[in-house]
């Protein structure tokens, strides 16, 4: 099974800064990609920030050039490093892994989500 733990949420200031963390558990399973998606109050969710293993990177111009994505710790932990946030940034954020289990099954998975609050 695979497990996704968030954290790193919390209420920060307009123009401030916060990190997300995402540890990924489940020996069998290798990771080909990760993603944050992020959604607010009656809206959909919608891609953040992704990231696979061969270091491609895709941002939405929403975020571009505020917001970074890593992935280290031998694939098994993720960050969302999010910075001179905005009031629109306010939103519930999910961790997204997708890879396989065992080498064979394919397996994409979601985090609880973690609470983002940004004050004006």
């Amino acid at each position: 099974q695979v497990q996704l733990e968030e954290s790193g949420g919390g209420l920060v200031r307009a123009g401030g800064s916060l990190r997300l963390s995402c540890r990924l558990s489940g020996s069998t399973f290798s990771l080909t990609s990760m993603a944050w998606y992020r959604q607010a109050p009656g809206k959909q969710r919608d891609l953040v920030a992704y990231m696979s293993t061969d270091g491609t990177t895709n941002y939405p111009d929403s975020v571009k050039g505020r917001f970074d994505i890593s992935i280290d710790n031998g694939r098994r932990l993720g960050h969302l490093q999010m910075n001179s946030l905005k009031s629109e940034d306010t939103a519930v954020y999910y961790c997204n892994v997708r890879g396989y289990v065992g080498g064979i099954r394919y397996s994409e998975n979601w985090g609880q989500g973690t609470q983002v609050t940004v004050s004006s």
